[in-house]
Order: C-alpha cells, then sequence, then structure tokens
C-alpha cells in the first residue's frame, strides 16, 4: 500500500511502525454499549467432539473499514484532522448446515488452517487458552485511534481495513455423520495514508481513493 502504516494489529500478533497492544487493537468483547447494534451469534447446535475438519477453498481479502475526506497540507505535512467515516463492519460470521462444533472450536480450526493461531492442540477445549480470533463476539475495530502525521506536502486521506480470512469446512464424526459450512472472521486491523496525487498500489487504496478523491 502506498503511503506510511499507522498501525498494523492482529489476533495475537501485533506489526507495523505504532506497536500497540491486542487490546488496544480490538477492544472489549464484553456485552457494553459497543455491542449494540451488533449481529447476534446464531447458536449452532453442538456434534460430536472428536469429529475432525477439512477445510476448502480459503480466501484472504483486505476490507476497507473507514475512509477519510481529503486534507491538503502544505510543504513539510502535519497531522491530519479530518475524521474516518465507517464504509464497513467487519464481523465474525459462522453457518453450519446441521449439528456442529462450537462457532469458537471452528474459528479456532480455521485460525490453525490460515496460520493465524500457532497451537499443537487439536481442540480449543485441549488448547487451555484463548485468541480473539476465536471469539464470536470480537468487536469491529475503533477507527480514528492513531492520527497519522505526513511529513510532505499532498492531499491526503487517511484508511482503515481489515484482512478477512473465510473458507468452508466439513466437519465429519466418527460414526460417519458430516456437517458442511462456512467461517469468516477478521485478522489485522491497520490504518494507512494515501496520497491523491500518487497512484494508489493496492486495492483497498484504489476503493479508498475513489471514495474520497474523485476521479483519477
Amino acid at each position: 500500500m502506498h503511503g506510511m502504516v499507522g498501525r498494523a494489529c492482529g489476533a495475537g500478533l501485533v506489526i507495523g511502525v505504532l506497536v500497540t497492544g491486542l487490546a488496544a487493537c480490538t477492544g472489549s468483547a464484553g456485552g457494553n454499549e459497543a455491542d449494540q447494534g451488533r449481529e447476534p451469534v446464531k447458536p449452532v447446535a453442538t456434534a460430536c467432539a472428536n469429529g475432525t475438519f477439512t477445510w476448502s477453498h480459503l480466501t484472504e481479502r483486505d476490507r476497507l473499514t473507514g475512509v477519510s475526506d481529503p486534507e491538503r497540507l502544505g510543504k513539510g505535512g502535519g497531522p491530519l484532522q479530518n475524521p474516518m467515516r465507517r464504509v464497513y463492519t467487519p464481523r465474525p460470521s459462522v453457518r453450519a448446515d446441521g449439528p456442529a462444533p462450537s462457532p469458537a472450536e471452528i474459528l479456532f480450526s480455521l485460525g490453525k488452517k490460515a496460520g493465524e493461531i500457532d497451537s499443537d492442540a487439536r481442540t480449543l477445549a485441549e488448547a487451555g487458552e484463548t485468541w480473539s480470533f476465536t471469539d464470536v463476539r470480537q468487536p469491529a475495530p475503533e477507527l480514528d485511534t492513531d492520527r497519522i502525521k505526513p511529513d510532505a506536502a499532498g492531499e491526503y486521506v487517511q484508511y482503515a481495513g481489515v484482512r478477512e480470512v473465510a473458507a468452508d469446512f466439513r466437519y465429519r464424526c466418527p460414526d460417519g455423520t458430516t456437517v458442511s459450512g462456512h467461517a469468516r472472521n477478521w485478522t489485522v486491523d491497520f490504518a494507512v495514508l494515501t496520497d491523491c496525487e500518487v497512484r494508489p498500489d493496492s486495492p483497498v487504496a484504489r476503493e479508498a481513493a475513489r471514495r474520497s478523491c474523485g476521479p483519477a
């Protein structure tokens, strides 16, 4: 992506220029005001506890979550003031066509498949620890938590995004019973700067430019 990265936080991993704790990136998973308006997680009937997952059609995609209006800065740059408006709210999602393991167990398996979770445990229950990636009520990252300060003149737009991981699964019990479904969650949370006068070099940057900079 063109420009500078203000933050980049993942489920259990923190990278980027600005190093912050995971809690600062994901917020609280408790039932507070931030939970209001979030789609409820539908309960999933449970299946056997000793089945095996098979995953297919794994995809990773960067999604734009927020973007600011453009702001022109003179020589030497300076702090940006325009707030970001939300354009997409990422949410964990688990769907199954019959009795299945808990959503957290499904996301645990997806996280291992995607390389987001490093664990030798066969199940989340056996792991004895938790990851934000397995939290089906993980809140979307907040916008405008980090303000980026460019150091040169230009017409700047700040934008934010996440990396979504999604795949289809098939869960098979020892007795031959199977259930199929689909799971999705987000991993990396990033804040980036782009200049309207410079051609964007990534799909998410181009979307931010289309929304705020206007036609090229």
